[in-house]
């Protein structure tokens, strides 16, 4: 049986090809997809800037779909049934995935930027990595899975509590999760930046307590809202160089800073050693949802903790996403773009 894949040959172009479906093997299921959101590693990756030796390949990584058939010693999951998947690999046995640090593991694959991924029909994925998800739950919701578990990992290792104030770099589709996200948990007041002022809009809409478009007010706005002080927490959600030495100059004396945004290779932040270890400043990298992420991101779905609204309106088929990844400029009030792969 052969099933259509879109597979990135070159930077900046997909070709539509037909491959026959994979067969699932020993511990692994065969997961029918029906959506899959693009990232902005997927972005990253069809502008050549990351994982080019990976190329061709199929990309694609924040999916849902439904168990197809399942390989030998896997029968924890029935045909039919709906599911999410944690897309980072590890070998199991190494220091790092015994400690549930999955990703520093040196052997890690990821799905969709290491190994082919999820805009196409079919894929086998190791069953461990599976979770079953609600029926009545949508596609386009389940989709945001992925996404939302990075958001809930920065949270988590950032120890973010009710009451802190927060300023969130970056109003894209990240920093809306993150907004959201602290909402829930309770964080006030919530700052957030960005350049765009449609996207500030939208932070504001879905919780944000202060939105800022103009740069050169920034400061001023994070000291008028936190009584001089400083942020508790800044989460650099865009990543850039210049705006991680900002986010130095918005944290208070003992303040902490999330380091999200994904910089080139390379890219330095210079510190003032003493006056970190004087304030006791800290900060501290996040890149990926993983294991109880996942877990707890599909919980806040299924219990409508997150407006999805935002992210679910830019639908293409499978058969466009050329289009889809073209566009994606010109389109800056489309937070997420999903991918059809299939209609029930």
């Amino acid at each position: 049986m052969q099933m259509k894949a879109a597979v990135l040959v070159a930077p900046g172009r997909f070709e539509i090809q037909s491959r026959p479906v994979p067969e699932p093997q020993r511990g692994e299921v065969l997961i029918k997809i029906s959506r899959v959101g693009i990232c902005g590693t997927d972005i990253h990756i069809f502008n050549g800037h990351y994982a080019a030796d990976s190329l061709p390949m199929v990309p694609g990584h924040e999916f849902t779909g439904r168990v197809a058939a399942s390989g030998t010693d896997a029968n924890r999951l029935r045909a039919g049934q709906k599911v999410v998947v944690d897309m980072n690999i590890g070998c199991g046995v190494c220091y790092w995935c015994r400690r549930q640090e999955v990703l520093n593991c040196p052997d890690m694959n990821q799905i969709g930027i290491t190994v082919d991924g999820a805009f196409c029909e079919y894929i086998c994925v190791p069953e461990h990595l599976v979770i079953p998800a609600p029926d009545h739950i949508a596609d386009e919701v389940l989709a945001l899975t992925e996404p939302l578990a990075c958001v809930v990992r920065a949270a988590r290792k950032s120890r973010i509590t009710f009451g802190q104030s927060v300023v969130v770099i970056g109003a894209g589709p990240i920093g809306n999760l993150h907004v959201q996200l602290l909402r829930t948990i309770g964080a006030a007041p919530i700052i957030v930046a960005d350049l765009a002022g449609e996207r500030v809009d939208m932070a504001i809409s879905v919780g944000a307590d202060v939105g800022v478009a103009d740069p050169e007010t920034l400061h001023a706005a994070v000291m008028q809202a936190t009584d001089g002080r400083g942020a508790d927490i800044v989460i650099e959600s865009v990543g850039n160089p210049s705006l991680y030495r900002l986010a130095t100059t918005l944290i208070r004396k003992g303040g902490h800073i999330a380091a999200f945004g994904l910089t080139g290779a390379g890219a330095e932040l210079p510190l003032d050693i003493l006056s970190t270890i004087l304030q006791e400043n800290s900060i501290k990298g996040s890149v990926a949802g993983i294991g109880q992420d996942m877990h707890d991101a599909l919980t806040l779905l299924v219990h409508n903790r997150i407006d999805h609204r935002p992210f679910t309106s830019a639908v293409f088929d499978l058969a466009d996403i050329q289009a889809a990844f073209d566009t994606l400029q010109h389109r800056p009030g489309d937070l997420k773009t999903q991918i059809n792969i299939s209609r029930e």
